[in-house]
């Protein structure tokens, strides 16, 4: 099963030297473990567009969806075998990006 974990922030790239080499082992130790899909750090909120194509012409607005003090700063999608090992997995992962972290399930098709 796949996981999206959301890593929050109140502030872009503001991850210290110390910071970045934990999270590095932590995806080493999720590589190793063969629960490694893909990682990233996103850009601030405002550098985003939102894209409403609902109607005939597509509506574009600059800025994040949703107004908040913080936000989805990075993120990891992983594989685990159920719930219990990604939460098991992702409070060491909070602990190394010292943020706290929104782990869901991918749906299944």
């Amino acid at each position: 099963m796949q996981y999206l974990v959301s890593v929050i922030d109140d502030t872009t790239n503001s991850g210290t030297d110390e910071e970045m080499v934990a999270i590095d082992e932590f995806n080493d130790r999720l590589r190793a473990g063969g629960h490694w899909v893909f990682a990233g750090g996103l850009a601030a909120p405002e550098t985003s567009t939102v894209i409403d194509g609902r109607g005939e012409q597509p509506v574009f607005t600059d800025g994040p969806f949703i107004e908040s003090k913080e936000h989805m700063a990075g993120f990891w999608i992983i594989e685990a075998p159920d719930l219990d090992v990604a939460l098991e997995l992702m409070a060491a992962g909070s602990k190394a990006c010292n943020r706290r972290v929104e782990v869901r399930p991918f749906l299944e098709v």
